[in-house]
């Protein structure tokens, strides 16, 4: 994507003896239009470069996506473009379901998979043309706990933080797990509530607070849904530790905070249409970056390995351009 470009210098032999002005001048005429003439193609080659990166930029959407099997049973590889599935499923390890799975800006993907009130995650890799190569376990990453439906999966650019979510009841708890050692960080909370849409931002964990409100009649109602942030690296302990954010617009259950930190990504869906936003935190208008007809309800929203692009599940999964088949996936990751 990026080149450095590259000149040379040409030293003219010195003139010896005496060489009439008419001669001498046309001489430099040709040498300075020789030289106009180089400049000018350095110029166009500078301008060639500097396009590249602009022309790069626009090819920000991965050309595969890997889902979840809504039964926990396999891998799915599915080419974004035209739908179509990619080499063969990939099993699940004997007596496991994987739930979740998230990209890494290699291209790489992490799998979590469950059983026996463990979480265990696990490498899958691609070929070129998507076909997988193959499924690695990451022995030392494992986390105590019970995975749900509403349980999440959110991994370091890198790789080498895994961040899962985990309940007791209606209670969460965040377990950050460095994967090369397996040292675990933890955070929990006593409220009933839903912790989703967790995303990385340098050392700063997102996540979505939707607390579970009950009425006198023991009806769930609709709960505020706030983004907050938790420092990694900050102390452990309660989720009241971490920061809020903002509160969703109305009819918006899933955000997610941009790499930089600077903006807050967020589907709101109304009567079958989603938009999805781009919100300041620090007090910018919101811009609407594209729109969708979906199918269902939004659940999910991810960054793509590349780090620009944004696919949202509803349904079947969606960019800014194409559907993706979906119906059929618990998760998926690009």
């Amino acid at each position: 994507m990026r080149d450095d470009p590259m000149d040379g210098r040409r030293e003219n032999p010195p003139w010896r003896g005496l060489i009439p002005i008419a001669v001498a001048a046309a001489a430099a005429l040709f040498v300075g239009g020789g030289m106009d003439v180089v400049h000018r193609h350095q110029r166009a080659a500078e301008k060639e470069h500097e396009a590249a990166p602009a022309a790069e930029s626009k090819k920000t959407e991965p050309r595969f996506v890997v889902g979840v099997a809504e039964s926990g049973t396999a891998l799915i590889v599915r080419d974004v473009r035209s739908g179509a599935d990619v080499g063969l499923p990939v099993a699940a390890p004997q007596g496991r379901r994987f739930h979740r799975v998230a990209a890494l800006k290699d291209g790489s993907y992490v799998v979590a998979s469950y059983a026996g009130r463990a979480v265990t995650f696990h490498r899958l890799t691609l070929q070129d043309n998507g076909r997988p190569k193959d499924l690695k376990d990451i022995p030392k990453a494992i986390v105590p706990g019970v995975s749900t439906s509403w349980s999440d999966l959110a991994v370091s650019p890198t790789g080498d933080r895994i961040a899962y979510v985990t309940y007791q009841g209606a209670r969460g708890r965040v377990d950050v797990v460095a994967a090369g050692t397996g040292v675990h960080r933890v955070w929990t909370t006593k409220l009933p509530a839903r912790v989703s849409s967790l995303a990385w931002s340098g050392t700063t964990l997102s996540f979505v607070w939707s607390p579970v409100v009950r009425s006198t009649s023991g009806k769930v109602v609709g709960p505020k849904h706030q983004l907050r942030t938790l420092n990694i690296d900050g102390p452990t302990g309660d989720l009241k530790l971490s920061k809020a954010v903002l509160t969703l617009p109305k009819g918006g259950t899933t955000a997610i905070l941009s790499r930089d930190g600077k903006t807050v990504f967020a589907g709101i869906v109304k009567n079958s249409q989603m938009s999805v936003q781009a919100l300041s935190v620090v007090g910018e208008p919101t811009k609407v970056l594209w729109h969708q007809k979906v199918k269902d309800e939004l659940t999910s929203l991810d960054t793509a390995h590349t780090g620009k692009a944004l696919l949202a599940t509803a349904g079947d999964l969606y960019t800014a351009d194409v559907a993706v088949p979906g119906e059929d996936l618990a998760d998926a990751a690009w």
